[in-house]
């Protein structure tokens, strides 16, 4: 492995930046190559990295010599084609972008692409490093006593504009709590240790979007709602969605509950987003409280405002890329977030959607969705 690990990136919209952002503070690493379609987006790219070539395709990005590792930040539904485009040319380290999938159909085919896929694959679920989150994920068993029940509230703006509008629609996002909670169902399984069974949700569509129209359609994506998800050790979580209140101070909340205590983590949204005539904006907090001695202790949990200002995720971005360039470097033999971690937090995600849709439990089994049930 050369000193210097060299990216390429596939998709430089939003996300795509805020990753070249953090990319750029790591000692050590460069991007080399970049496809990016959309001239506005290019444009913005080349700026945040001026020595990156940009080429017209995915497969003209992969016959560029100088590359350790590709990331995927493209739109939701690009992802699968590009990972077996790469697979067949030039199988090299990935951090793939949730959702890894948008289509239960597409389950199958990933089912071969990680049989023939000879380098690691990371999913990018930023939300396990945000570090008011870390901090609550070391301490949940000891804080507990074996935790029972999990809530994790996500109160913040409306979806963004992208290119395209690709994310106002189901069919390109995988719908709502495909794109913007997968990471939520990934924290669930993550903290309880355990896999989902049964998954229930009510939700709709009642603020957002309602007046847009693109190429003579109007959106069809949720902007609110509920979802109960049963694990198979008893234990239940709770995923409370709102994404007209972004007047809130806190945009994420985490709380986790069992028979000797509760603990919270309280993360702010954007900073760019915060009122200045508010003055600085908030900062996340872990928040302890055992049921004996009673009494809540918390912690300020402080960023860097260097990671701060290079995205929209508390930081996460930058710890991410530290993770998944150990891998890289054979530092550490096993990604964190597998190729079977995303695929279970779509799965979650489209039981979700069904539920929404049918005012029915979804059952789930692995390897995927079963029948529905009341």
């Amino acid at each position: 492995m050369p000193a210097k690990v060299r990216y390429g990136v596939i998709g430089c919209g939003m996300m795509g930046q805020e990753h070249l952002r953090n990319i750029a503070l790591l000692p050590d690493t460069e991007v080399t190559v970049i496809f990016e379609p959309d001239t506005h987006m290019a444009e913005a790219a080349a700026e945040i990295a001026p020595a990156a070539n940009f080429v017209g395709s995915v497969s003209e990005l992969l016959d560029v010599d100088e590359l350790d590792c590709i990331l995927i930040a493209s739109p939701n539904h690009c992802h699968v084609p590009q990972m077996q485009e790469i697979r067949q040319k030039r199988p090299l380290p990935l951090l793939v972008e949730k959702p890894l999938f948008t289509d239960p159909r597409e389950q199958a085919e990933l089912e071969t692409f990680k049989a023939t896929y000879p380098a690691p694959i990371w999913v990018a679920m930023e939300y396990r490093y945000m570090p008011a989150i870390a901090a609550l994920i070391a301490r949940t068993g000891e804080v507990t006593g074996g935790i029972k029940m999990l809530t994790i509230r996500e109160h913040r703006f409306p979806f963004l504009d992208k290119v395209g509008a690709w994310n106002r629609f189901n069919r390109y996002s995988g719908g709502t709590f495909v794109e913007k909670c997968c990471h939520f169902f990934d924290l669930m399984r993550l903290i309880m240790k355990s896999e989902p069974v049964r998954v229930m949700a009510s939700a709709g569509q009642d603020a957002n979007h309602k007046d847009e129209v693109y190429d003579g359609e109007r959106p069809d994506i949720l902007d609110n709602g509920f979802v109960i998800v049963d694990f198979e050790n008893g234990s239940r979580a709770l995923l409370d969605l709102c994404m007209f209140a972004e007047g809130a101070k806190y945009q994420e909340e985490v709380v986790a509950v069992g028979p000797e205590g509760k603990i919270e983590a309280f993360v702010p949204g954007p900073g760019r987003f915060w009122p200045e005539d508010l003055g600085d904006p908030p900062v996340a907090q872990l928040v302890v409280s055992p049921r004996s001695p009673k009494g809540p202790r918390s912690l300020d949990i402080p960023v860097d405002p260097a990671l701060l200002d290079a995205g929209d995720h508390n930081g996460s971005t930058y710890y991410q890329h530290e993770r998944f360039l150990a891998l890289v470097r054979g530092e550490i033999e096993t990604p964190e977030v597998s190729l079977e971690d995303g695929r279970r937090a779509v799965e979650m995600g489209l039981a979700a959607q069904q539920s929404a849709r049918s005012g029915q439990a979804v059952i789930l089994s692995s390897p995927g969705l079963s029948s529905v049930a009341c």
